[in-house]
């Protein structure tokens, strides 16, 4: 492993990173269509930040993998409509955009190149 956590704190980050998709799930599905279109961006920005913020926090992609399965399994549960009727998800432009946007963050995130930090004198010159 590269840098980042290990051991019983790796797997705590990781449990935390399951219950904030959880979370970021159910607050984009509730902002995303009360606030549309600048609802749809801070959902879209709650992704993207937990994606990006759990890579940083692991140091690897499965700080992303875990958040994004968490949060595409809880969209789609939040996405289905009850026997009562009731759903969460109305038919329209932006439950769509936040889903496929969402997915869209989790991928570009686990795919982004992961980076050695250069240390002073290593023989680079940044100059």
């Amino acid at each position: 492993m590269k840098g980042g956590l290990s051991g019983p704190p790796r797997v705590a980050a990781l449990v935390l990173l399951g219950v904030l998709g959880a979370l970021v799930a159910a607050a984009g599905a509730l902002v995303q269509a009360g606030l549309f279109p600048g609802g749809l961006l801070l959902a879209l920005g709650g992704c993207v930040a937990l994606f990006y913020g759990g890579l940083k926090l692991t140091g690897s992609r499965i700080g992303v993998v875990v958040p994004a399965v968490v949060w595409v399994v809880g969209v789609i549960l939040l996405s289905t409509s009850r026997p009562e009727g009731d759903f969460l998800f109305a038919a329209g432009v932006g439950p769509y955009v936040y889903l496929l946007g969402g997915a869209g963050a989790a991928v570009i995130c686990a795919t982004l190149p992961q980076t050695l930090p250069q240390l002073p004198g290593s023989g680079r010159n940044t100059a």
